[in-house]
Order: C-alpha cells, then sequence, then structure tokens
C-alpha cells in the first residue's frame, strides 16, 4: 500500500467538531450508573450496624440455592435459615462482605424481588448520620431510577 507523502491538514473552524457536538448535544451523556452499584456503594460507606441491618434485609427473599450459588457461595452460611424471618446477620459477618459480593447480591435480589430493594433504601434512608454522609444525590438517583422502572410498566 502506497501512502501520500503529502497530508492534506484538517479542516480547521473556530469551534472543535468535539466541542460543537458536545454544545449541541450530540454527544451521548455519561451512563448512569446500575442499582446495584449504587448500593454497594453505600453499603460500602455505612457503618456495621446498618451493613448488617442492610444483608438482612438482602437476604431475607433469597431462597437456599441461590445463598450457595451467588459470589460462590458466600452467604451459604445462612442456608440453615433461608426466608425465615429469623435470619440473623451478625456484624462479623457484614464486616466480612466484600463490595462485589453486595453487588452480586443486589443484582440478583434486582432481578428476583425488585421491591426489596426499595426496602433497602427505606433502611438507609431512616439513619440520618448515613443520609447525611452519603449526601442527597445517591437518594437521587436511586430515585430516578426507580420512577423510570415505573413509567416504564
Amino acid at each position: 500500500m502506497k501512502l501520500s507523502k503529502i497530508r492534506m491538514r484538517p479542516r480547521c473552524s473556530a469551534v472543535p467538531d468535539s466541542l460543537g457536538r458536545a454544545r449541541a448535544g450530540a454527544l451521548p451523556a455519561k451512563p448512569p450508573a446500575s442499582l446495584p452499584a449504587l448500593i454497594a456503594s453505600v453499603f460500602t460507606r455505612t457503618h456495621l450496624a446498618l451493613r448488617a441491618r442492610m444483608l438482612r434485609r438482602l437476604l431475607l427473599p433469597v431462597g437456599p440455592l441461590a445463598l450457595t450459588v451467588i459470589s460462590g457461595g458466600a452467604f451459604a452460611k445462612h442456608v440453615e435459615h433461608a426466608r425465615w424471618s429469623r435470619l440473623v446477620v451478625s456484624l462479623e459477618d457484614a464486616a466480612r462482605v466484600t463490595p462485589s459480593q453486595v453487588f452480586d447480591l443486589v443484582r440478583y435480589v434486582e432481578q428476583s424481588n425488585p421491591h426489596v430493594l426499595q426496602q433497602v433504601m427505606v433502611v438507609v434512608s431512616r439513619d440520618a448520620t448515613t443520609m447525611a454522609a452519603l449526601g442527597a444525590s445517591v437518594a437521587a438517583l436511586v430515585l430516578q431510577r426507580w420512577s423510570r422502572r415505573n413509567a416504564a410498566r
């Protein structure tokens, strides 16, 4: 393949093309974070007692088979009390759970029973210290996603 020895200069304009498209709204906006990612982020920013409550709320509707499979069996300890109201999540359990395990759990719960995620956010919203630390941005993003999801139905 032969290349030309003379290079063509790009056309110059007053406004660079990418900036012009950005002003015109043609550039795609940054995609919003997924709901499991948001809840995993909230989980990592909260204190242990609230983590334990959030984890308990997420684990309650999950069946025994799913508990043994999600995140490579990270929640298999709770199979004995699966779907029972007596399910207990200790502070040590909450401290051991990683954000990726919470992400996997939330993704499963979102697909199987999305109303549970609203209950989790109610648990988070009751803790004033956590809401002050997280700011309204995370709560606003979650509420925005729920309103879009409900409008699509």
